[in-house]
């Protein structure tokens, strides 16, 4: 008994006598090169771009900066869809009264577009950057073929054209803006990461609907409600909802009905998708400063939970500080139910919420979010 006493006294102070040790966090598998701190700060395009240079930043989300010198090495940009660009004729204008007339404006419309530059002419809706568009790739030719063999030479002139935004103003050729109340089209600018941000949900661990990347459903959002005949309006509804519902039989009944929903939509060529601009957004790519193992939406561009749930940074094996500018300040309400609808509080919420699956970078389709099912290959 004395002997078990002082033995239990020599490890007491054994255990005394060592110094605490702290353990760090690092595990032997990384699940993830998701960044243990974001800061995301409102910048404007020089500021942004003298930070990113500097090291200082790692990503602009959003917009491109004034970075065309900048070396390779140093720093890199990545592409997704930027906007589309919409053609609507006047209701009071001639062009507007047959659909041979109106056909006919808005290829004009277009064909000088095309002349000035500064947009892919790309007369359908679902474009490239879509993961269904091979469903429609012989479609798109089609239309712009059509676009070239339009007859304008009936024409009143030259068109006057209205344009409200910065970029649409840009596309319109000299000479060529409206000027007072009449105009006979408007050229329009319709985000493409803003139309798939104002129809996504998040909430929950859940993000969706899951069509919110489908060309048609972009179609039906940027067409749909020009359509002035009450019997096609009724027809495409009832088609998105059967879309909608999922109860079609097999992947070729479905790309058929959708199919059928996009000429339904573009039939009418009183408002017509002209074409899309292309996005560029850049990164800080230096070694060991900047970012690597890059993901993007080829919709969203980097402002998507795909980007963050990839980038890595170089200075770090698993965690470290992402620094992220923006443009926009943040105006919406901080909250998962009516609030993060704005630029930064999407990418805060895609940051924090943590969804189950997110949209697949390229397609139309949903991936898990870290975890997936691997079968090995042969099998054991």
């Amino acid at each position: 008994m004395v002997r078990s006493k002082r033995v239990l006294a020599s490890l007491l102070l054994a255990v005394s006598a060592v110094t605490i040790a702290r353990g760090g966090h690092e595990l032997p598998v990384y699940p993830s090169y998701y960044p243990h701190e974001i800061e995301i700060a409102t910048l404007g395009s020089q500021q942004a771009a003298e930070r990113l240079l500097a090291g200082k930043l790692h990503a602009y989300v959003g917009g491109s900066l004034p970075l065309a010198s900048a070396p390779a090495d140093k720093v890199t940009s990545v592409e997704s869809l930027g906007a589309f660009m919409i053609v609507r004729l006047n209701p009071e204008s001639p062009l507007a009264r047959d659909e041979a007339s109106a056909c006919a404006g808005t290829a004009a419309v277009i064909r000088d577009l095309a002349a000035n530059g500064g947009a892919v002419i790309h007369p359908y809706p679902v474009t490239p950057f879509h993961g269904d568009y091979l469903n429609h790739a012989e479609r798109a030719e089609a239309a712009r073929q059509r676009l070239l063999r339009a007859d304008a030479t009936a024409l009143p002139g030259k068109l006057a054209l209205r344009a409200q935004s910065a970029l649409a103003r840009s596309l319109v050729p000299p000479g060529r803006l409206a000027e007072g109340l009449r105009w006979d089209a408007a050229l329009e600018e319709v985000s493409a990461a803003g139309l798939v941000a104002d129809a996504t949900v998040v909430l929950n661990g859940w993000q969706g609907p899951r069509w919110v990347k489908s060309g048609w459903f972009h179609a039906y959002r940027l067409l749909a409600g020009s359509i002035a005949d009450p019997a096609r309006r009724q027809e495409v509804e009832a088609t998105v909802e059967r879309l909608q519902a999922a109860d079609l039989e097999g992947a070729v009944a479905r790309a058929n009905l959708e199919r059928h929903l996009v000429q339904l939509i573009a039939s009418d060529c009183r408002t017509v998708v002209a074409g899309y601009t292309v996005k560029r957004e850049q990164l800080n790519v230096e070694f060991s400063a900047g970012v690597e193992n890059i993901g993007f939406d080829s919709l969203q561009g980097l402002a998507s939970p795909m980007f963050l749930r990839t980038v890595k940074l170089k200075d770090f094996p698993w965690n470290g500080w992402l620094q992220l500018g923006l443009e926009a300040r943040p105006a919406s309400a901080w909250n998962p139910i009516g609030g993060f609808t704005d630029e930064f509080g999407r990418l805060m919420w895609f940051a924090v919420g943590d969804a189950a699956a997110v949209p697949s970078p390229y397609d139309s389709t949903w991936m898990l979010n870290r975890i997936s099912d691997v079968e090995a290959s042969p099998k054991r």
